[in-house]
């Protein structure tokens, strides 16, 4: 555990900054949700923070608090919002012009909605090639674009008269980069930036600026990001919380709950094709190759991992594994994820399994950000430095300690995030050991 067991954990006092990179579907559909729940609008659907629970001790003793009542978690009403974009579109331009909300809602929300315009963005099309944009950053080298940052950090900290800050990345997908030899540490990428190094793209430059500024980072998109040495040494050295990487939303959430089913009954697989449809300004950057192989990596690997074939081979060894993604603008943000399963059982006889998930992506989305802007804050408020494996629920890739493989089942992950919210209150963890009446 990164922690003692009932370790001391900092109150949540006062505001909360959430700093988040990319105004998009995505951040303009939380930053409204949480507006819309403040004023008794809706609820949060999805939340895990806001609605989910945590049992203690055995079933006999019928304990279970809201996990919001049980861990010192900020309030809704202490968020902050900040942001930079590629676009100047305040935030109730940017919800209107995503479509992912009702016109009728969004107009019960214009004002706390149009205090929000986007600073500047770091960008750089050669990164992100389907988009262009004119809000956006100038300096001689990248280390100078992130001296911008560690600046607009600390004013907005100070205008909002915040007590803590956390970031997000909710922007887009990078094109797929692997490690490099200047992310060894961070001398090297330091002096990458001056040299305005192809291999430091604008992610790295924000996750740069948010460890340099005491914030903890959380990476929303399958971009490397905050994923190399140089960052990791950072984030320890400053001692702070960073977690990772790509949200999970649409369909590999439900292959995170569908393989570990598969397994646990001991069914075969041949063969899982994954298609996808959709039109928001995601599925315009996913039309380029490049981006979509960063995606494309991130959502092969969830199945090697959950079906182990090298520990299964009679039932997943060469499983055929295909995804695409297909840009259709007509569907906006209501994404379409179409799977056929070749599965096999007794003596080997074939069948089949089809999904067809009509989801909102933003929607799905929108409670991941939420819970993670709490959660990381909580982590940080505890003395929880490095990666925040616990937080793997929420994410495609999850980011490990160096030489452990990433947990992908979605039923180990919540325990996993339950267990250590049990141990930071000095409760036993739930291990389902014992006799069957009281475990």
């Amino acid at each position: 555990m990164p922690v003692q067991k009932g370790a001391e954990i900092a109150p949540a006092k006062g505001k909360l900054g959430v700093l988040l990179v990319g105004l998009g579907a995505v951040s303009t559909t939380f930053i409204a949700g949480v507006e819309a729940i403040k004023k008794g609008l809706a609820e949060p659907i999805g939340s895990l923070t806001q609605m989910g629970t945590v049992r203690l001790g055995r079933r006999t003793d019928n304990r279970v608090p809201a996990i919001k009542d049980f861990v010192p978690l900020a309030k809704l009403e202490d968020l902050v919002f900040g942001a930079w974009d590629i676009f100047p579109d305040s935030a109730f331009e940017a919800a209107t012009h995503a479509g992912v909300l009702e016109k009728e809602l969004l107009t019960k929300l214009r004002k706390p909605l149009q205090k929000i315009k986007p600073m500047k963005a770091v960008f750089d099309q050669s990164y992100v090639k389907r988009l262009t944009g004119t809000n956006v950053k100038k300096g001689k080298n990248k280390l100078q674009l992130a001296r911008q940052l560690i600046d607009e950090i600390a004013d907005f900290k100070r205008k909002n008269r915040c007590d803590r800050l956390v970031m997000i990345w909710a922007a887009s997908t990078e094109i797929f980069m692997k490690p490099h030899a200047v992310h060894r540490d961070l001398k090297s990428f330091e002096q990458a930036m001056r040299d305005n190094h192809k291999a430091i793209p604008p992610s790295m430059i924000y996750a740069y600026a948010a460890l340099k500024s005491g914030v903890p980072f959380a990476n929303g998109a399958p971009n490397l990001t905050v994923d190399v040495p140089a960052m990791m040494d950072l984030a320890n050295q400053q001692g702070l919380a960073v977690c990772g990487k790509d949200f999970k939303t649409g369909q590999t959430l439900m292959k995170t709950i569908i393989a570990p089913g598969l397994k646990s009954r001991m069914l075969g697989l041949d063969g899982w094709y994954s298609t996808n449809i959709l039109g928001n300004r995601d599925g315009e950057v996913l039309d380029d190759p490049e981006s979509f192989k960063t995606k494309e990596e991130s959502k092969l690997s969830v199945l090697e991992y959950i079906l182990q074939p090298d520990v299964y081979p009679q039932l997943y060894k060469d499983f055929s594994h295909v995804v695409r993604i297909n840009y259709y603008p007509p569907r906006g943000d209501n994404k379409e994820g179409w799977d056929n399963i070749d599965i096999f059982g007794w003596l080997g006889y074939k069948m089949q399994i089809k999904i067809d998930f009509l989801c909102r992506d933003s929607i799905l989305a929108a409670p991941i950000v939420l819970d993670l802007a709490l959660f990381l804050d909580l982590a940080q408020r505890t003395g929880m430095k490095g990666v925040q494996e616990w937080l793997s629920f929420y994410f495609k890739s999850p980011m490990t300690a160096p030489g452990l493989y990433p947990e992908h089942d979605i039923f180990i992950q919540l325990m996993k995030l339950k267990n250590t919210l049990r141990h930071l209150r000095g409760e036993d963890l739930i291990t389902h050991l014992g006799l069957e009446y009281y475990d």
